[in-house]
């Protein structure tokens, strides 16, 4: 945003300084070129007057010594031509009647009329300079003197100035944009303040305030608001986990009577109820889990991870070994591929009791004598661990529903759970800036991926 804002500034400020500029050089082009035509007039005139006294078609004049020690100084070309368009007298390196610019001053000459400037000579313009002035004899026009000025002078001289306007514009413009850039600096330091902080947010940290702005009283307003809304939502967020796990602590103990009163309600029981009695208490040790988990994502958002150097390769292969008791029971086989150390930055217990969520899962919904499969390996700037099993997989429409929070398949309604698993592993996963993504995999089944950043040695 900065570098457009300046963009913006600058093209703004060069427009001006070419606003500025182009008439300016246009002006010295005018200066120079009229202060060589006003000199080159002069002379022409004078030798004019000199033709005048001098008869027209005679061998030798005045005139001609006048223009030949003029040629000499100056290195200017220049002739006498009656009205015939026959020369009379000329100098050395006159190129003659026939080019267009000496035809019209000609023709301007037998007019009675003195040249006036009708071209603006550029820098890169290399025609010569024509002036012509009449000879008048008791009214009547009997020649003309021409003069045949090189512009090679005047125009290193324009492009001398026009050097040095372009050298005062070029640090214009230079000042202008360390200027521009403080200005944009200024104006959005609140700005990075509010992006820097929404960042840190966006990780989960609401403790962060954005600093006091010192910009427009326009983005000192919008700090104000932006404090005041993530202390409003760290407060409602503050309340929720307050009550979760109040509310977890509390039903946990009528619960447990409940579980106790059943007890001694099933020594009484006639014969018979022992399958309804099985149900309650089914249902008493569902409702105890659900409590559980309700009480561990309310620890969970509530907590801050501890982010270190792990090895992910060692952590994983622990846990595991862990499950392993688990798979055999099912008959499951469990593959582990891969190699040496992989080191990444994550909250080791975040990290851990979120790999035991995944794998739960993995081996919950795997039919008997399948296989799942562990993956850990380096992925760009990631460590991913793939969880991927055999089982019947979801469709799509259920795929991205996955881990919502008490969210289960309607395929899944009799397989225990509390549809809280993911939902706890995706927070644990994120406190540590990773992050939790579920997909389908080759075949059958789901693939599960836990990344976070890689540390490269």
């Amino acid at each position: 945003m900065r570098a457009r804002l300046i963009l913006v500034l600058n093209t703004l400020v060069i427009c001006s300084l070419l606003a500025l500029g182009v008439p300016l050089a246009t002006s010295i082009v005018r200066q120079h070129q009229e202060a060589l035509f006003q000199d080159r007039l002069d002379d022409t005139t004078r030798f004019a007057a000199i033709a005048v006294g001098a008869p027209i078609g005679a061998s030798s004049s005045d005139v001609g010594s006048e223009l030949t020690r003029y040629r000499q100084l100056y290195g200017v070309p220049a002739a006498v031509v009656d009205r015939q368009r026959s020369i009379w007298v000329s100098t050395p390196g006159y190129p003659g009647n026939d080019t267009p610019d000496i035809e019209a001053g000609l023709r301007q000459a037998f007019a009675g009329r003195h040249s006036t400037e009708f071209r603006t000579i550029w820098p890169w313009d290399d025609r010569p300079l024509v002036v012509t002035a009449p000879v008048t004899r008791y009214g009547d026009v009997i020649g003309a003197v021409v003069t045949v000025s090189s512009t090679e002078r005047m125009r290193s001289a324009v492009t001398g100035d026009w050097s040095v306007l372009a050298a005062a514009e070029a640090v214009a413009v230079l000042l202008f944009l360390a200027l521009a850039h403080l200005l944009a600096t200024w104006v959005l330091r609140p700005v990075r303040a509010l992006d820097a902080t929404t960042h840190t947010i966006a990780t989960g940290r609401l403790d962060v305030r954005a600093p006091a702005a010192t910009g427009p009283p326009e983005l000192r307003r919008l700090t104000t608001s932006f404090n005041e809304m993530v202390q409003q939502v760290e407060a409602t967020m503050e309340r929720q986990r307050a009550f979760v796990a109040d509310a977890s602590h509390q039903l946990r103990n009528p619960l447990s009577a409940v579980m106790l009163r059943l007890e001694g309600l099933a020594l009484s029981l006639p014969p018979g109820s022992e399958e309804e009695l099985q149900e309650l208490r089914h249902e008493a040790q569902r409702l105890t889990r659900v409590l559980d988990d309700l009480l561990e994502l309310a620890l969970t958002e509530e907590g801050t991870a501890e982010v270190e150097t792990i090895d992910l390769a060692v952590l994983v292969d622990e846990r595991v070994t862990a499950w392993q008791v688990v798979a055999d029971q099912r008959a499951i086989e469990v593959r582990r591929n891969w190699e040496g150390p992989v080191l990444g930055a994550a909250d080791p217990t975040g990290v851990g009791s979120a790999f035991d969520a995944v794998i739960d899962n993995a081996l919950k919904f795997s039919p008997e004598g399948s296989a799942v499969t562990v993956e850990v390996a380096e992925v760009g700037d990631d460590v991913e661990i793939r969880v991927i099993d055999e089982g019947s997989g979801l469709p799509p429409e259920e795929l991205a529903r996955i881990g919502d929070r008490f969210w289960r398949s309607p395929g899944h309604q009799n397989i225990d759970g509390s549809g809280l698993g993911l939902s706890v592993a995706r927070t644990l996963l994120e406190a540590s800036g990773g992050r939790l993504e579920v997909a389908a995999a080759e075949g059958a089944g789901l693939r599960v991926t836990m990344a976070v950043s890689v540390v490269r040695a």
